[in-house]
């Protein structure tokens, strides 16, 4: 999926996927991270990485 189509069925700007993508952001909302994980069928695990 790209990130024009993912920004288009989260609601989200391209340009904060972008920020997320490049892991350049510094916090994500809880309603964010829900709505990628349902777009993309998956789990807040399966997107998040701890350092």
């Amino acid at each position: 999926m790209t990130l024009t189509r993912l920004s288009e069925l989260v609601g989200v700007s391209l340009v904060n996927l972008s920020v997320l993508k490049n892991d350049r952001a510094r916090a994500i909302r809880f309603s964010t991270l829900t709505a990628i994980c349902d777009a993309l069928e998956c789990q807040p695990g399966d997107l998040l990485v701890l350092r």
